[in-house]
């Protein structure tokens, strides 16, 4: 049985959702983040050296990355479901998306992040030097990063409701978690495609299984 190492309000979720999906059985651990910190556990270093999630266990194998994660999944387990026929148009957008996610989609959401936490952590009398270049970076730099992304989705959700074809398949289960984080922090929450397409979602009976698993989701 597959064993997904599971950190609270991460991308972990995106996973136990993809299983409930497609219906296979699996085991979740669960890992806290530390309060102070908000990283991982150092428990999870010995599961995988990054000491990150999600990892997944299965007959002896341990996969990190969630588009590692996906393809693994989608090549033993799926039988050719949420995906779309090799050698497709469809098949290369689809591995597209999973890449994206991450690979581009997911770094300006972490400067977010980071620069929007960056006064919290400052010495009180440096905290208004700070606040300011982090105001300032966000908005020459991370901002406009944000904004063409948004456009994007927008643009590719206009066609149908979803990333890949008229129906969902394991790319809008990867775009969740830039799109949801972005409705957090990245300004998506007043795009109304993007949040339908997150209102569908969340609504799906998968959805609410993967939650239930995995425990409190703070995107959600």
């Amino acid at each position: 049985m597959i064993i997904v190492h599971h950190l609270e309000n991460s991308r972990s979720q995106r996973v136990l959702w993809l299983l409930e999906e497609l219906g296979i059985p699996y085991e979740v651990k669960r890992y806290e983040r530390d309060a102070e910190t908000m990283l991982a556990p150092p428990e999870l270093k010995a599961i995988h050296p990054l000491g990150k999630s999600p990892v997944i266990e299965d007959n002896g194998a341990i996969i990190a990355e969630t588009g590692a994660i996906f393809d693994y999944i989608l090549q033993t387990y799926a039988g050719g479901r949420l995906s779309a026929p090799a050698g497709t148009p469809e098949a290369r957008k689809l591995t597209y998306w999973l890449h994206y996610a991450e690979g581009s989609a997911m770094p300006p959401l972490l400067l977010k992040l980071v620069f929007m936490r960056m006064p919290e952590g400052a010495p009180g009398l440096l905290r208004p030097i700070v606040r300011l270049i982090a105001s300032t970076v966000q908005q020459r730099l991370v901002d406009p990063q944000l904004t063409t992304h948004l456009a994007y989705w927008e643009s590719e959700l206009a066609r149908t409701g979803w990333f890949v074809g008229d129906g969902l398949t394991a790319a809008d289960i990867m775009m969740s978690f830039p799109l949801e984080a972005a409705a957090s922090r990245g300004g998506a929450d007043k795009s109304d495609s993007v949040m339908d397409f997150l209102n569908r979602i969340h609504a799906r009976p998968a959805y609410q299984r993967a939650l239930e698993a995995g425990g409190p989701y703070a995107y959600a």
